[in-house]
């Protein structure tokens, strides 16, 4: 039973990346390279030990190491896409990045043959089975078990704005949802996923983290997959909800906000804030108004009466928080726009092409 502690949150302000990447052929369409990337012939250097698959064949997930410094973050966002893009066409293949690729039709594509992706199938059935996705997933060391279960609690009002600035998934299953982010709302078919309650401190959750695994709901914590969750094994808040991105100033956009935001949450906690009370059902209307309509989302604010624009959350937040860019994102074409844009400008292989790293 892999259950986490509360020794883990030892250093506060540490910096993890996890980026989940679909393996394509040469022309951009799903391929199954997984074992060829990641068994066969695993990588050494900087991607040695930080990359391992997903649960079909044809997606990878790599990680940074542990970054200290934030103004690490760019170069090592980078060199990890560099590396994967190499190591993959060392093997004949291509990389490319979107919350859904729009060419994966899940029926006819093979899945993981891990035996923990084998019991998830089992146990979970057609949600799984579907479950194309690829999302960004950032962690913050918070050195305080506590402190860390109320930053994720209070973060959760922010993610709904995240996602829609990270929008990038409109097509699913070779045709267009008519969402910003379908990513999202195909991964919230599985249990254990969307926005989380508030959990009181942290022995709540690790409770609830023990009771889930003794149950037989989940085989081990990594199973809960909430858009933010207290990490018991890495000691991080990990915000898991931006859709997977081509650029990685894309990333690194979120990366520094994030950051700045649990450095923020961090001080308010200390200073003694109680904590925003606001029911679970608004922060879910804000995440399907962000998983709808992406740059154009407006949200219920945090007194459950006002609402903000997703222009006027920006400004403010940089503002706020001292960062930029987040502003250049919403000022920029969102992934969603510039992926209806070439498909219907110039066809799916375009599309395809366009969401090559290389």
């Amino acid at each position: 039973m892999e259950l986490g502690s509360a020794d883990a949150f030892d250093r506060m302000g540490t910096l993890g990346v996890e980026e989940e990447f679909y393996i394509v052929d040469s022309d951009g369409y799903p391929a199954s390279g997984i074992s060829e990337l990641v068994y066969d012939d695993p990588p050494g250097g900087l991607l040695g030990d930080r990359i391992d698959h997903e649960l079909f064949k044809f997606t990878v997930e790599t990680q940074t190491p542990l970054i200290d410094d934030p103004t690490d973050v760019d170069e090592l966002v980078r060199a990890v896409r560099e590396a994967l893009v190499d190591h993959a066409a060392d093997h004949g293949y291509r990389v490319a990045a979107a919350g859904l690729h729009p060419a994966a039709k899940w029926r006819e594509l093979d899945h993981a043959t891990k035996p923990r992706y084998k019991s998830q199938l089992d146990r979970i059935q057609y949600p799984q089975h579907r479950n194309t996705t690829a999302g960004l997933h950032v962690h913050v060391g918070v050195d305080d078990p506590d402190k860390a279960t109320w930053i994720a609690n209070e973060i959760r009002w922010y993610l709904p704005p995240l996602l829609a600035l990270s929008a990038n998934s409109p097509f699913w299953n070779g045709f267009d949802t008519g969402l910003s982010s379908a990513r999202a709302k195909i991964f919230e078919n599985l249990p254990n996923t969307g926005m989380p309650s508030r959990f009181e401190d942290f022995e709540a959750y690790r409770t609830f983290e023990r009771r889930m695994v003794e149950h037989g709901s989940i085989e081990d914590r990594g199973e809960l997959w909430y858009d933010v969750r207290p990490h018991t094994g890495h000691g991080t808040v990990e915000v898991r909800t931006p859709d997977a991105q081509v650029d990685p100033a894309v990333t690194v956009a979120f990366v520094e906000y994030v950051h700045a935001l649990v450095l923020d949450l961090a001080a308010r906690y200390e200073d003694g804030e109680t904590g925003t009370e606001i029911r679970r059902e608004l922060l879910d209307e804000n995440k399907w108004r962000a998983t709808r309509h992406g740059h154009d989302a407006s949200f219920v604010g945090t007194d459950g009466e006002s609402t903000v624009t997703l222009e006027r959350f920006v400004a403010d937040e940089c503002d706020r928080l001292g960062v930029d860019g987040l502003r250049s994102l919403f000022d920029a074409e969102s992934g969603t726009e510039r992926q209806r844009r070439i498909h219907e400008e110039e066809g799916l292989d375009a599309l395809c092409e366009a969401l090559c790293l290389d």
